[in-house]
């Protein structure tokens, strides 16, 4: 199940509901932290490390081939960038898919919540690509930039940059702007809708990866994104055209100093 950005108040009612009837939830250590305490009473609690998916997986359907009611969490929504592949895949791989009773419940993913910090960016066709390599080939991960650069998709960057891997956003950032006006706008949200989060805008030609982890969601826009006053705007095209102040705005919600217009 997804369980939202962080905040309770975004925990989904399914979600909710089946995190109450479980016996056990299964999850990595910050997805369990974002679970109200309320719903870990009485429950059996498997946590695993960071890039101990497979494990975690395991010790789910473990739990569920033994009759326990097992929940396994994931932040945002389940199927993107989530664990509910990976459960369907040990299942098939175990050869019990077609014998445990299972579904996935979605959530809010983080995508969504950054948009709804920034405004209205992907109100249009948008592309999703994630800059983690290790299970993608940084050369997949580059044809991908590239493609979406050159159907001018406002792009939305996943894992843009860890403790180990920091060139990537930059590259990606590179990539773009050959293809985008050098006042196309770009959102960084970290931390969406949970404490210390923070939010800053810049234009593609000024972006950095000063400031980015891995809890902050980058968003390129497409050639016609612009900002209005504060927010966003990637307009669906309802009214014709309009020459806008394509301009980094100025919005202050704990900014980082990164150079860059705070949003």
């Amino acid at each position: 199940m997804g369980l939202g950005p962080g905040d309770p108040s975004l925990l989904p009612p399914l979600a909710r509901d089946a995190l109450s009837r479980a016996q056990a939830i299964v999850g990595y250590g910050t997805y369990l932290d974002l679970v109200p305490a309320e719903l870990l009473v009485g429950k059996t609690i498997v946590e695993t490390p960071m890039r101990q998916e497979r494990a975690r997986a395991e010790a789910a359907v473990d739990h569920a081939r033994h009759g326990t009611a097992t929940a396994v969490v994931s932040s945002g929504d389940a199927g993107i960038y989530g664990m509910a592949g990976l459960i369907l895949e040990t299942m098939e791989r175990r050869g019990c898919h077609a014998q445990i009773p299972w579904e996935v419940i979605p959530g809010i993913p983080a995508l969504a919540a950054a948009a709804a910090r920034l405004g209205a960016p992907l109100t249009h066709d948008f592309a999703v690509i994630s800059l983690s390599d290790l299970l993608t080939p940084e050369a997949t991960i580059r044809r991908r930039l590239l493609a979406a650069a050159q159907a001018d998709f406002v792009t939305v960057l996943y894992n843009p940059c860890s403790t180990r891997r920091t060139t990537l956003l930059p590259e990606a950032l590179r990539i773009l702007a050959a293809h985008r006006p050098p006042t196309t706008p770009v959102g960084f949200v970290r931390n969406a809708y949970r404490q210390g989060e923070t939010i800053w805008t810049t234009t593609i030609a000024k972006a950095t990866a000063h400031g980015v982890d891995m809890r902050t969601i980058v968003l390129v826009g497409s050639s016609s994104s612009r900002l209005v006053g504060r927010h966003v705007l990637t307009p669906r095209g309802y009214y014709p055209a309009t020459p806008s102040d394509n301009n980094p705005g100025t919005f202050d919600k704990n900014p980082v100093d990164t150079g860059a217009e705070a949003l």
